[in-house]
C-alpha cells in the first residue's frame, strides 16, 4: 500500500519545505514496518491557462497522471472532513488492510477542480492555509498516524 501526496505548485528552499521533508523522512523510516510500502511527494506544475476553469482542468489532468491507478483520492480542502489524529490513523490502517493506495491532493492557487472536492476530503480547519504549510501539516499527520499505529510515544493524547 502506497501513500502519495500530490501537490500543485513548486518546491523551493523554504522552512516549510524543510519541515515537509523532515516529516516525510521520519514517516518513510516507519512506514515499511507497518505495511506501507511507499510514501511519495509529487509536485505538478501550476497551470498558466487563461481562465480559472481551464487552469483547474489542466491541473486536474496533471494530478490524475501522478495518481496511482485505483487509489483512494483525498482532496485537502478547508470544507473537508476534520479527522482527529487517531481516526486518521485508523483510516490509513483500514485502507492498508484493504490494499488500497491513497493519494492526498493539494490544489494550486485557484484550488481544485470540483470533481476532487466532490469525493473524499480532508480539512485542517476552516481557515485557508498556505499550500506549502499544508504539505508540512499533512506530512506531520501521516507521520503521527504511523507512530499511533506502531505504539510509539510521539502522539500523546
Amino acid at each position: 500500500m502506497k501513500l502519495c501526496i500530490i501537490a500543485v505548485g513548486r518546491t523551493r528552499a523554504s522552512p516549510e519545505d524543510e519541515l515537509t521533508e523532515d516529516f516525510l523522512k521520519r514517516a518513510r523510516a516507519a512506514a515499511p514496518k507497518l505495511g506501507f510500502m511507499g510514501l511519495e511527494l509529487a509536485i505538478v506544475e501550476t497551470s498558466k491557462a487563461a481562465t480559472l476553469d481551464a487552469r483547474k482542468a489542466e491541473e486536474a489532468e496533471r494530478i490524475a497522471a501522478k495518481t496511482p491507478k485505483g487509489a483512494l483520492v483525498i482532496a485537502l480542502d478547508e470544507r473537508g472532513k476534520s479527522w482527529g489524529s487517531e481516526a486518521f490513523a485508523k483510516m490509513l490502517a483500514k485502507r492498508r488492510d484493504e490494499g488500497r493506495d491513497i493519494a492526498f491532493v493539494i490544489g494550486g492557487p485557484d484550488g481544485l477542480a470540483e470533481d476532487f472536492r466532490n469525493g473524499e476530503t480532508l480539512g485542517f480547519g476552516t481557515q485557508t492555509w498556505p499550500h506549502l504549510l499544508v504539505r508540512a501539516m499533512l506530512a506531520e499527520q501521516i507521520y503521527r498516524a504511523l507512530t499511533i499505529l506502531s505504539g510509539h510515544p510521539y502522539h500523546r493524547a
